[in-house]
């Protein structure tokens, strides 16, 4: 790593310089701030380590310049006034961290093996990004763990087929964008891509959507429809959820997938179309067709080609490519920073919502950030009881949204308890349905 160190206590500077050294580093030093905010208009650095009093300009003046020259450099600020203000003044500024004098130089060293973990995630990630629509990656799919290699190599071996695929996945881990992949990647990617979700609707719904109807089939149809099958003739079909769907809708189903052909509610006219179908389930489908929640054959029809999409938690070096990418995305054409050790502290939560949480709270960094450059930790991260005593300082105090948290918990637990572990059974009692009941208990981590 390439370092500005600028100290004028030549003592520091001395003894700094040969243990930055002796680590592998490039250390250049320099005793003066206004010769370090020149040098830093002339020389890319990845670090920058700088005291705060300085004769020619301060820390601050080298921190700013330093952010302006290269926004993704990162500033440590050494100062022996460690006081709250002059904290903040420098986090504010855009420092990724302080160091209270006096300090041993391994405390340095030991900053420095973070920040250059976290930066060897970031480069391997652009070199990445490059590559997203080649063999690496998937088009609209952001991943370069084990696992999310696993998944692209499936999906471009099977897209240009008309294998029907299930892709199983918990809620937020990107089912519908694999399956937009798929369809891409196929040669029906000119033709319709329709998706629905089968755990929105009520059954008598539910079938209106995928079939049509007739003018007149029922009370309200004043005039023919069109069903998704039916929109998606010549492209691809995306049934989400489709372990909600009633037993009776998949017996039509399954004649469907068999002859690709069905007939509108309320129609007597069979109508023919040539579609792929791919399905997505949240839970292990099997498991419902050994409870009898869901028909045998149809699951081996539809389970032509499966898919396992890992959660997030199991995605080793992912979520700082999705930060990186999400803040690009939603960041309305500002420039916003995320520190090393926010980016470090994020990479180790469990992301229970998976990609679909972890987007919301850079939504939220975001539009909370205001004026300020640099996205703060308590927007980007959820607060959690269980970790909170390694993202904040200590306190007897929580906030509403904790308390509630922690009754909403609670209380699932006390229900279970109460109906021996019977979702159905909780749902009716909580007054939400199994849907929602089963993404309260996977946010929560309830087994």
């Amino acid at each position: 790593m390439k370092i500005l160190l600028v100290e004028d206590e030549a003592t520091i500077a001395v003894t700094l310089t040969d243990d930055l050294q002796a680590a592998g580093h490039e250390v250049v030093h320099l005793p003066d701030g206004a010769r370090a905010i020149s040098r830093l208009a002339e020389e890319v650095f990845d670090c920058v380590i700088t005291d705060v009093r300085l004769p020619g300009a301060d820390g601050l003046d080298v921190l700013k310049a330093a952010k302006r020259a290269r926004p993704e450099t990162e500033v440590l600020v050494m100062t022996a006034y460690a006081t709250v203000e002059h904290v903040v003044t420098a986090m504010r500024a855009g420092a990724d961290d302080y160091i209270q004098k006096p300090f041993l130089n391994e405390q340095v060293l030991d900053r420095l093996a973070r920040i250059g973990r976290v930066r060897a995630l970031i480069d391997e990630n652009r070199r990445l990004r490059a590559d997203l629509r080649g063999e690496g990656g998937l088009p609209g799919i952001i991943g370069q763990s084990r696992r999310m290699q696993d998944v692209f190599k499936i999906v471009r071996t099977v897209a240009s087929t008309d294998a029907s695929v299930l892709i199983q996945g918990e809620s937020g881990t990107g089912k519908e964008c694999v399956a937009r992949a798929l369809h891409q990647l196929s040669p029906r990617a000119e033709r319709p891509f329709v998706a629905l979700s089968c755990g929105a609707l009520p059954e008598t719904l539910l079938e209106t959507e995928l079939f049509g109807h007739e003018r007149g089939a029922f009370t309200d149809a004043q005039r023919l429809r069109r069903g998704r099958f039916e929109l998606a003739n010549g492209g691809t079909i995306f049934l989400d959820d489709i372990d909600d769907m009633p037993l009776q809708t998949q017996v039509k189903l399954l004649r469907v997938i068999q002859e690709r052909a069905f007939e509108r509610v309320g129609g007597e006219e069979t109508i023919h179309v040539d579609i792929r179908v791919v399905s997505a389930t949240k839970v292990p489908l099997l498991e419902h067709v050994r409870l009898g929640r869901f028909r045998e054959d149809l699951y081996y029809r539809l389970n032509v080609v499966p898919i396992n999409l890992p959660p997030l938690r199991e995605r080793e070096g992912d979520v700082p490519l999705l930060v990186q990418h999400f803040v690009r995305k939603l960041c309305n054409g500002r420039s916003y920073t995320v520190k090393t050790d926010v980016l470090e502290a994020m990479n180790g939560y469990s992301w229970p919502g998976n990609v679909r949480e972890l987007e919301n709270h850079v939504a939220q960094a975001i539009a909370m950030a205001g004026d300020a450059t640099v996205l703060k930790k308590e927007n980007l991260l959820p607060v959690d009881k269980s970790r909170r005593a390694a993202l904040e300082p200590p306190t007897e105090l929580q906030s509403l949204r904790e308390v509630l948290v922690e009754a909403e918990r609670g209380h699932l637990k006390k229900v279970l308890r109460s109906v021996g572990g019977h979702r159905t059974k909780a749902a009716s009692v909580l007054g939400i349905s199994r849907k929602v009941l089963w993404e309260k208990l996977k946010d929560y981590g309830i087994e």
